[in-house]
């Protein structure tokens, strides 16, 4: 690999790795197990090490995921979490999969550390992240990991959790501290809670983990309580209690009343610590909820200061992560279905098998490349794993167990729904139907994205666009809006009070903005950053449509697949159709003022913003970027300057100083802005970093 292929592979696995850690920790609906997300991280790591020329500092491997909001991640009407720092950052612990790369870590600590030491060995808890402060024996505030610096205000929702205690027994807790541990959803409340989605058509929860972050982030602190949570606690971070041992603080936590896990043990030597772990990888399936792995920690204080902290890890803990559980299972058919981009995607139905706590009947193959390799046969018997227990696959064949005169399936040549011939675009892996517009699953499948949450925010979904569609109402998004009562009022299950709803939130939908439209609209490889960067960009659709190729590549962050999509589809006249119909609809077809485009005089400068403002901190990042300007959380030698409130962050002013970056005050700064800016319109105590 030379330099330039080092540095594309690099910002690929960025691009990807931030890609799905904001679906794991904001959306909470994966598309990577564990395994393959660590597998990445791994590989970046290694690339960097070779490369340090192109690590920085918003790489994954320096950064913790975050569970932090963005405006766009939010349900349009839902109220944002309040904001508040760590006193200590929550990081992330460094994992591997290899009792190998454990002994390594035990050996580490052994040439590092001067006399005796111990191991306190933990289970690792699938949930999500909590960290809660007590202040004078009662519970005070409970924040999200966030980005490991800054977390959400879920003080309401912790305290209807009902085994946190809200005030503590016994004696002797300090007068604040804080302490660390994860939310879960038991099994049975998370059956529970899919039973209820599914009779309501919502998607159903992937995983506990993903029910329980989804639930912890709810609006109404009475749907958290019915839902069944509950936590465990395993951290006090060092310098709140003066214990010697990382066990002595947890066994003074749990005589104060909290919930702390009685699954752990101390352990003398690495032998001691695989008899552990080996224990565990049986008995944790007897458990009520999900677990994935053992964490083991030093356990003297005073040995975890002297190891210290990586960028993003603590240096006196690692994380031993479960290898996958799998079933075998016999394949009784498979079906080849088309996505929303006409991708064909192989899948098999099998003899269902309980596994990770839910039934699996049914597991992606991925593509043709992947069928060959595993070199599957019809009939065969496979072996199942649901990867990090969120996505079941297909990793293996008993071959012992293949039918006589078993043949190999045939992937189809041409669309399983409309019957044209598959193409096989240059570079990738799967086969695509090119009838984008006459292909009725891909069709479908746009209506329903253009509906979603983060596109149009419509009060429909399958269901909904499979009736209209099957009935001719609807087969373009313009379709929606020519739509009338009377003609939903005849159709089966439409109640006056559904079809007004529906019929609101069509309206409504109107004063979505320009970005999310764009993105509604479908524009293959077009993504919500995408959307929002192309529409702040050109402004208006009528210029992104007359672009050139050239013009469009002028967009930071786009690239030639990306330009080359949105070209296409500005040539193509039913598009241009579909456009004129939305637009007459009432769409917005461009920048509001406030969105962006108010002015450019931030063009090309990369801000960091610390401290307290006079305005909210979602209010002057979007003050930043309504004037061209593109806002990031870690310094580096791209920052044009660092804006800095009251009391900001002194290691943020350290390295601005190392760095040279310049420090500007919000009165600097907005008299750099138009009329100096918008005038503050309240004052706020929210402290970044």
């Amino acid at each position: 690999m030379d330099f330039t292929q080092a540095k594309q592979r690099i910002e690929w696995l960025k691009a990807v790795l931030w890609e799905n850690s904001r679906k794991y920790y904001v959306e909470n609906a994966p598309t990577m197990s564990d395994f393959e997300y660590d597998q990445l991280m791994h590989e970046l790591e290694d690339l960097e090490r070779q490369y340090p020329e192109y690590r920085t500092p918003d790489s994954p491997t320096q950064r913790v995921g975050s569970d932090l909001e963005t405006p766009e991640d939010q349900a349009p009407g839902s109220k944002e979490f309040a904001k508040f720092p760590h006193k200590y950052p929550m990081l992330s612990l460094g994992n591997t999969y290899s009792i190998g790369e454990v002994e390594e870590f035990a050996e580490r600590a052994s040439k590092t550390l001067e006399g005796p030491f111990s191991y306190c060995c933990e289970l690792k808890f699938d949930g999500t992240a909590i960290c809660l402060t007590y202040r004078n024996g009662r519970l005070f505030r409970a924040l999200t990991r966030g980005d490991g610096v800054v977390g959400d205000d879920v003080t309401a929702n912790a305290r209807r959790i009902a085994n946190i205690p809200v005030t503590l027994q016994g004696t002797g807790w300090p007068d604040e501290f804080e302490i660390r541990g994860e939310v879960l959803m038991p099994y049975d409340s998370f059956d529970r809670l899919n039973r209820e989605r599914e009779a309501n058509e919502d998607q159903p929860f992937a995983n506990p983990r993903n029910a329980a972050s989804g639930s912890l982030k709810l609006q109404d602190p009475e749907e958290v309580a019915r839902r069944g949570l509950f936590c465990t606690l395993y951290h006090i971070p060092a310098g709140q209690v003066d214990y010697p041992t990382h066990d002595d603080a947890l066994k003074a936590a749990r005589a104060w009343g909290l919930p702390v896990s009685d699954d752990r043990k101390l352990c003398r030597n690495i032998e001691e610590i695989e008899a552990f772990i080996a224990h565990w990888d049986t008995a944790r399936k007897r458990l009520p909820y999900a677990t994935d792995g053992i964490v083991i920690k030093i356990n003297e204080m005073d040995a975890q200061r002297q190891l210290g902290y990586t960028a993003k890890s603590p240096r006196w803990a690692v994380a031993y992560k479960f290898k996958a559980e799998q079933a075998l299972t016999p394949i009784l058919s498979i079906d080849y279905q088309v996505g929303r981009t006409g991708a064909v995607t192989p899948v098999a139905n099998m003899e269902p098998v309980f596994l990770s706590g839910t039934m699996v009947r049914r597991a992606t193959l991925v593509n043709e490349d992947q069928m060959e390799m595993l070199d599957l046969h019809e009939g065969d018997w496979v072996y199942v794993e649901k990867g990090g227990e969120i996505i079941p696959k297909i990793t293996g064949v008993e071959e012992s167990r293949r039918p006589a005169g078993a043949r190999r399936p045939t992937f189809p040549t041409v669309c399983p729904d409309c019957g044209t011939p598959l193409v096989k675009p240059e570079g990738e892996a799967k086969w695509f139907c090119p009838n984008t517009d006459g292909c009725p699953t891909q069709i479908k499948g746009r209506l329903v994205h253009f509906l979603g949450r983060k596109a149009m925010n419509i009060l429909a979904g399958d269901a909904t666009v499979e009736q209209l569609y099957n009935l001719d109402l609807v087969h373009t998004p313009a379709d929606f809006y020519d739509l009338q009562e009377h003609q939903l009022l005849m159709l089966e299950g439409w109640k006056e009070k559904s079809a007004r709803r529906f019929l609101d939130s069509l309206r409504e939908s109107r004063n979505v903005p320009f970005e999310r439209v764009l993105f509604a609209i479908g524009i293959r490889y077009v993504g919500e950053t995408t959307a929002r960067d192309v529409a702040r960009h050109f402004g208006d659709m009528d210029r992104i449509v007359s672009a050139s190729k050239e013009e469009l590549l002028g967009v930071p962050e786009v690239g030639e697949v990306i330009a080359d999509s949105i070209f296409r589809f500005c040539r193509d006249p039913r598009h241009l159709e579909e456009i004129r119909r939305l637009k007459d609809a009432g769409l917005q077809f461009t920048v509001s003022r406030s969105e962006g485009g108010v002015s450019d005089a931030l063009e090309g400068k990369t801000i960091v913003i610390s401290g307290n403002f006079s305005v909210s901190r979602d209010e002057m990042k979007a003050l930043i970027e309504a004037n061209g300007g593109k806002n990031s959380s870690s310094l580096s030698g791209k920052t044009a300057f660092l804006l800095a409130g009251s009391k900001p962050g002194p290691e943020k002013l350290r390295k601005a100083a190392s760095l040279g970056i310049p420090v500007l005050s919000e009165e600097d700064f907005r008299a750099m802005l138009p009329a100096g800016g918008p005038a503050p319109e309240a004052e706020t105590e929210l402290t970044l970093f």
